[in-house]
């Protein structure tokens, strides 16, 4: 067989990895690739049909079981994983940061290069709303709290300068050198919940409802627009202080919401998220070529802050060619999904931190009932080799 059949054969039998039409993917870091030259055989043997590669990652520790060279990656603050273009980003006061030795020079670039004999399809993932070098350097980007506290990792959407920064950095690093579509994280609202160094916050439990309360943004352009929907953001601020006295005190949840100052904080955070949304994914595809696909990590509910970002199911599939989301928020996608909708399912497959890669076939399966087209696997370079014989097993079944 030549070189270009091979590669052809070992691409088809991947599009049909994951059964029934349910393509595979699986999540890489470019430094689980870059220098392990066993790396791109063994992802391509799982099954997969796609990697979804990093191109832009917050700061992490992550541990890498196989490579050659190291077992221990610190990347030490949120960076790009390619070199970022320095006309694009001439005389901008706000702008990506490169990253230091745990990824130099286009890391993204040379683990897609030797991915790409593999028939795999590269995918770039960039988390964008998430950043604490850029909160600890430009302090009035953050996030501000009813209390006045500043959550340095993450930047506030609604801020023009933020949100002009993380559109540009979406178009930059989604449409990457041998990337044929993107799956952008963290689109939309960052709040409270995030596994900030050495984390101290589990004291006291926050439900959805406070986690909701202490991820409202009372920085100036939030607080400007709170004013143009009818609320006083002093009263609010105030209203969300009072709200959570009885969850400090150890006495349960907050009792009611915010009466009347409730429905213009949503309107603003949801039109802040919706903007910013429809923004970075025109700003994608402008920048890329025919055919190139661009999901959203997303929460169907439009209040929710994080990695899975929250948005309104109906606009956010109008927007987007699919979504990533937890298997058990798919069904509420799939009720305003087209023919071509992507629905991803995002599936652990680390035992080590609570995944079940031998209960990947029956979690599948549920998935797919929920109506998910395809699967996401996190993360093919942290996992142990039983994990990742325990997902061999499991796509083969699928399939």
């Amino acid at each position: 067989m030549s070189g270009d059949a091979a590669v052809a054969g070992t691409a088809s039998a991947g599009a049909g990895a994951g059964g029934g039409g349910m393509r595979a993917g699986a999540f890489v870091y470019p430094w689980d690739v870059d220098g392990d030259p066993a790396a791109p055989g063994l992802l391509a043997e799982l099954g997969l049909a796609q990697v979804t590669l990093a191109a832009a990652y917050h700061s992490t520790r992550a541990l890498t079981p196989r490579h050659p060279a190291h077992r221990i990656v610190t990347a030490e603050h949120a960076a790009v994983l390619y070199p970022p273009d320095p006309d694009r980003w001439a005389g901008r006061p706000l702008r990506p940061y490169p990253a230091g030795e745990w990824a130099p020079g286009d890391a993204f670039g040379r683990a897609a290069e030797a991915l790409a004999p593999t028939g795999l399809e590269v995918h770039s993932w960039v988390v964008l709303a998430h950043n604490s070098r850029l909160g600890a350097e430009h302090p009035e980007t953050s996030v501000v709290n009813a209390y006045g506290d500043r959550y340095p990792w993450a930047p506030c959407v609604a801020r023009p300068d933020v949100h002009a920064l993380l559109v540009e950095l979406a178009a930059e690093a989604a449409v990457r050198p041998g990337a044929v579509g993107t799956e952008l994280e963290s689109c939309g609202w960052y709040g409270l919940a995030h596994l900030h160094a050495h984390d101290k916050t589990g004291g006291v439990a926050l439900g959805e409802r406070e986690q909701f309360l202490m991820s409202l943004c009372f920085c100036p352009s939030c607080r400007e627009g709170y004013g143009e929907e009818g609320a006083d953001p002093d009263e609010l601020a105030a209203a969300v202080r009072g709200a959570l006295e009885p969850v400090w005190a150890g006495s349960g949840p907050p009792p009611g919401g915010l009466g009347a100052l409730e429905a213009p904080a949503r309107a603003w955070r949801a039109g802040a998220a919706r903007t910013f949304q429809e923004a970075a994914v025109a700003a994608v595809r402008a920048a890329a070529p025919p055919g190139f696909r661009v999901l959203l990590h997303a929460e169907p509910d439009p209040y929710r802050c994080g990695a899975d970002t929250g948005t309104d199911p109906a606009h956010v599939l109008g927007l987007a060619d699919g979504v990533v989301a937890r298997p058990h928020r798919v069904a509420e996608f799939a009720a305003h999904a087209r023919v071509d909708t992507v629905l991803a399912a995002n599936l652990s497959v680390v035992s080590g931190m609570g995944g079940a890669p031998d209960r990947l076939a029956d979690e599948a399966g549920r998935a797919r009932e929920a109506g998910a087209t395809e699967l996401r696997l996190y993360h093919a370079g942290l996992a142990t080799d039983e994990d990742l014989t325990a997902v061999r097993t499991a796509l083969r079944k699928l399939g």
